[in-house]
């Protein structure tokens, strides 16, 4: 996995948690640890799914990893807690659906 040398712009990362899905979906991840792509939300096609995922890994806010054909997503914690801490609290704490 490639690292980046320069930090991700904080406009990139609340742009990012500004759409009420991708929030949500940093919330489920937060009570879960990991899950599987496909496990994160119904209702929405998997391309839709897909493009929220890619936006939040482009933020730094998610990480993907692979086990076979299945794709994991997961919180990339302790980067966010270095860089904006109480982020990941806050949002904790707000809770359920939105």
């Amino acid at each position: 996995m490639k690292r980046r040398s320069e930090p991700v712009p904080l406009s990139l990362i609340f742009s990012a948690l500004s759409d009420p899905v991708r929030l949500e979906i940093v919330q489920v991840l937060l009570k879960e640890r990991e899950l599987p792509c496909g496990h994160c939300r119904t209702g929405l096609s998997k391309s839709t799914m897909s493009h929220h995922f890619k936006v939040l890994r482009e933020a730094g806010i998610i990480r993907k990893r692979a086990d076979g054909k299945t794709h994991h997503i997961s919180i990339v914690v302790e980067e966010l807690e270095a860089r904006l801490p109480g982020l990941l609290k806050a949002i904790r704490k707000a809770g359920g659906p939105l």
